[in-house]
């Protein structure tokens, strides 16, 4: 296993078997492609009533989504977000979304927990999301194209059941900014 170094990924997406669309060569770092963000955004409303993440209906009130060129978010304010770059990883190679430093240093978080990325993630290509919180004191603008995180690839071995095969593969194709799908779940 080993970390893709630049002239690797331009070989893996010339190839074709590692999709980024739109590709930016420009993104390219030594050993990652900064991702931008995207112009949708959603988040739930504040309110008192709880979120059962077993119950679809718990989970998609009070969802708010929106495009914009730019947003605002607020310390301690928690967003959903996506790349502007689709992604479709071959059944040998992973991503892992890692924020940029200079972000954090603003604090911004881009990836809560969710920053692993399956082999075989998806087929069709699809966005990323983000998991974006302020953990800084004042409120931070981020606008859409700007490079938001950076993503690391790992070859590794071929997987028996890549992402984009698996029944219960819920983000498989996702929309940008997409919510928890967490109640597809088994409950038992």
């Amino acid at each position: 296993m080993s970390i893709l170094v630049d002239h690797e990924i331009r070989s893996e997406v010339r190839s074709g078997r590692l999709v980024i669309e739109p590709f930016d060569d420009t993104l390219i770092q030594p050993n990652s492609i900064d991702v931008r963000l995207a112009d949708r955004f959603s988040w739930h409303e504040a309110g008192s009533d709880v979120i059962d993440p077993y119950k679809s209906e718990s989970v998609l009130e009070g969802l708010v989504h929106i495009v914009d060129d730019s947003i605002v978010i607020q310390p301690k304010e928690f967003v959903l977000g996506a790349t502007l770059e689709r992604l479709c990883l071959p059944d040998d190679i992973v991503g892992q979304l890692t924020g940029k430093s200079s972000l954090a240093r603003l604090g911004v978080m881009v990836h809560v927990t969710a920053g692993f990325i399956d082999a075989g993630f998806s087929n069709p290509p699809a966005q990323i999301t983000l998991e974006i919180v302020n953990v800084g004191n004042r409120p931070v603008r981020l606008h859409a194209g700007m490079s938001i995180a950076q993503m690391v690839f790992t070859r590794t071995a071929r997987c028996e059941v890549p992402y984009n095969l698996k029944p219960s593969a819920k983000y498989n194709g996702q929309p940008a900014a997409a919510h928890s799908r967490y109640y597809l779940n088994s409950t038992g």
